[in-house]
């Protein structure tokens, strides 16, 4: 579907063709659950900005017994997130929704902005008090809660409901009380999330995107990957990106395959400065992770015959299996950064709100559950059990798809949903405070704004123009342990 946009009466055209991420993870990758989070329609009406609905948890999610916590699995945790809205975080009118909520934030902060919430104001459920009285007239500024509920001092219901809206649109926690980190949250002026949404807007200005009826987007602020289909989203999965130093790129690309028990080609730049440092400190660094040198028609070199300490002409390559960097599953999707999606077995950070631990990889929470969707259409024969069972067999399984998907990795930190939900993540790479013209010239090299003038065609994905083609850069480090 080919969606397009105007701004100022200009006429705009984006490739929306995708890409993304990840290199490696040391170490086994464990074997996910079977589930499949149904998803849900997005409730019809009108809504203030700021608002968010909640759903209940979506059918498979496991029965939680009385008087005891439910147990964190991907498949939870997916259910969950996906249970909160079906609306994309990028879809064919975030542009125009972000441009009209800058219209309602203008006008609060003409007005004289929110009021500031004491760092020390003890607000939980059946307080009272000026500090509570303060609270429900911001969360009516915000539209998180009605505005003929803002009368008051109690910390009654209505409050706990909205201070949740508040939470969940800030990537927190909806405990509906207010701790450290939401207060954090609810002192930010109004002034800086309208730059959060000049920002968005900024690096979304000027596009159109080809949108397909099928799309995957990863939202990096947000940690999140979401599988989109006919205008929903169908999955929605926690990921790990990367760390500030390491940040993941913005990029766009196709998925092209997906390889079960993937082997792992080492990148030229981690060859030269990791991989070398490590065999010079231990010879059997190698043979312990599974490594092997290849010379150039793929002959095996012995470890003992290289100089580590000058440049490599040879390829380091690591055989497919628990060991493997990129785990059991690699959603494979050629790019300039030489990044990937892929497995991980460091389960424990999918249930952490601060999911930035990655050398610029995305490692996906239920990644099979991903690659599931990915092929349900073609070719045939490949659902979960099928993946499955192509994974324990343990043999390299490289599945190409006739019809490639569209993917892109987005650095959004102010968006706003179909339903008016205006979202806010942290700038973690503090891309907001250093945006400029260069960094949108960056963009357009790496393929992801189009010059207006570029032609695209609907029926066969495009790459891009080679006279915009950088040199490779590599985004990735070594991962493992």
């Amino acid at each position: 579907m080919f969606v397009s946009g105007w701004e100022r009466g200009t006429y705009m055209r984006t490739f929306f063709v995708a890409g993304l991420s990840a290199l490696l993870v040391g170490g086994p990758a464990l074997a996910q659950g079977t589930g499949q989070p149904a998803p849900h329609q997005p409730v019809s009406g009108q809504q203030k900005p700021g608002q968010q609905i909640v759903r209940p948890p979506a059918a498979g999610t496991p029965a939680v017994q009385p008087g005891k916590p439910a147990a964190s699995t991907a498949e939870s945790r997916s259910a969950a997130e996906l249970a909160l809205s079906a609306d994309p975080v990028f879809d064919d009118g975030t542009y125009l929704r972000i441009k009209q909520t800058l219209l309602s934030y203008s006008d609060i902060e003409v007005r004289g902005g929110w009021p500031i919430v004491p760092a020390d104001a003890k607000l939980a459920p059946s307080a009272s008090g000026a500090a509570v009285a303060l609270l429900r007239r911001y969360l009516a500024i915000t539209g998180d809660l009605p505005a003929d509920a803002e009368a008051g001092d109690g910390y009654d219901d209505a409050v706990t409901a909205a201070v949740k809206k508040f939470q969940l649109r800030h990537g927190l926690e909806g405990s509906g009380s207010v701790g450290a980190q939401t207060i954090k949250a609810l002192d930010v002026p109004v002034k800086d999330r309208i730059k959060q949404l000049e920002a968005s807007l900024e690096r979304l200005r000027g596009m159109d995107f080809l949108f397909a009826e099928r799309y995957v987007v990863v939202n990096i602020p947000a940690a999140f990957v979401e599988a989109v289909a006919h205008g929903k989203v169908e999955r929605r999965y926690r990921v790990i990106v990367g760390k500030i130093d390491r940040p993941s790129p913005t990029l766009t690309a196709y998925i092209t395959a997906v390889d079960l028990n993937p082997t792992w080609t080492v990148p030229l730049s981690i060859t030269k400065t990791e991989i070398a440092n490590r065999v010079r400190r231990d010879p059997n660094y190698l043979s312990r992770m599974h490594m092997r040198l290849l010379g150039a028609h793929d002959e095996e070199i012995s470890p003992a015959s290289v100089d580590w300490s000058r440049s490599p002409n040879f390829t380091v390559r690591q055989d497919a299996g628990t060991w493997n960097a990129l785990g059991n599953l690699k959603i494979d999707m050629p790019n300039r950064y030489s990044v990937y999606m892929h497995d991980t077995d460091t389960r424990k950070l999918f249930a952490d709100d601060y999911r930035f631990d990655s050398h610029g990889c995305t490692r996906v929470d239920n990644v099979r559950d991903l690659a599931a969707w990915i092929l349900q259409d073609d070719p045939p024969g490949w659902d979960r059990a099928a993946i499955d069972a192509g994974i324990a067999t343990g043999q390299t399984k490289i599945i190409n798809l006739p019809h490639q998907i569209p993917v892109a990795w987005v650095y959004l930190t102010g968006w706003v949903r179909r339903d008016g939900t205006v979202e806010f993540r942290d700038d973690v790479y503090k891309h907001d405070e250093q945006l400029d013209r260069a960094a949108l010239d960056d963009a357009a090299a790496g393929g992801f704004v189009a010059p207006v003038s570029q032609t695209v065609s609907q029926t066969a994905p495009q790459p891009a123009p080679q006279s915009l083609a950088p040199a490779v850069t590599q985004a990735s480090g070594l991962d493992s342990r």
